[in-house]
């Protein structure tokens, strides 16, 4: 289970640089602002598993 949730993880923050930047490269900027949004819960998901995993050991 967290091994499928560190990889769901990195799967939003890979999905939110790609639509950042393209939303930069269009000058869409709710596109970039999801993008960064995404990378942002990607990137807590991730906290929060790493903190599951101190606790464990």
């Amino acid at each position: 289970m967290a091994d499928d949730q560190k990889a769901k993880s990195k799967g939003e923050q890979a999905k939110g640089k790609l639509k950042e930047a393209a939303g930069r490269a269009v000058g869409n900027e709710r596109m970039e602002a999801e993008g960064r949004a995404e990378q942002a819960k990607g990137d807590a998901r991730q906290a929060k598993e790493k903190a599951k995993d101190v606790f464990k050991h």
